[in-house]
């Protein structure tokens, strides 16, 4: 049974327990860990020691490059392709240029914060393991559930098991595969 397990789930009634239940995890030097909860509690990243996401830096680079290709678009078209004076303006004539350059910036942006949080996320993902433990329904409406999984490089049932026996949890579950 040992070894077609995913990981070992504890579960909570209160986020206060959580949160200390995830320090504790944490102190320990558990690494793949996760927690489920009915709603965001912003301090479980802390808690669990989730790094900040790459995720703003994806939307910025790709804002920049919308904004430098909206600007070589426009640039090419007006000035190599197609060279034709309106209304006496200069063929590169910035003004003119900016409406589709920050058109394209927003579309670059909205694009990659879509698909770089579904990416980031590891979605779609109809299935978890955790859907196999038969309380975890409750996670949607009132309990709380930590989870250390059994990739973990300190991870050894029977001492994972006693460890999240030892958080003070209402139960501690086997997570099958």
């Amino acid at each position: 049974m040992a070894d077609k397990i995913y990981g070992i789930m504890a579960e909570f009634d209160t986020p206060t327990q959580l949160v200390d239940a995830a320090n504790r995890v944490r102190e320990a030097g558990f690494k793949k860990t996760d927690a489920f909860s009915p709603f965001p509690l912003h301090e479980i990243d802390e808690a669990l020691g989730i790094k900040r996401s790459i995720l703003p830096y994806m939307i910025f680079a790709s804002g920049i490059t919308g904004l430098l290709g909206g600007l070589g678009l426009v640039y090419f078209v007006h000035v190599i392709d197609y060279p034709i004076i309106v209304g006496g303006r200069p063929h590169f004539s910035l003004p003119a240029f900016i409406p589709p350059m920050y058109e394209l910036t927003i579309l670059f942006s909205a694009a990659m914060a879509v698909f770089g949080m579904l990416f980031l996320n590891g979605l779609p993902a109809p299935y978890h393991p955790v859907f196999n433990v038969p309380r975890f329904a409750l996670a949607t409406r009132e309990k709380f559930f930590l989870l250390i999984e059994a990739k973990d490089e300190l991870y050894d049932y029977e001492k994972t098991r006693a460890f999240m026996e030892g958080l003070g949890g209402q139960e501690v579950f086997d997570v099958p595969e």
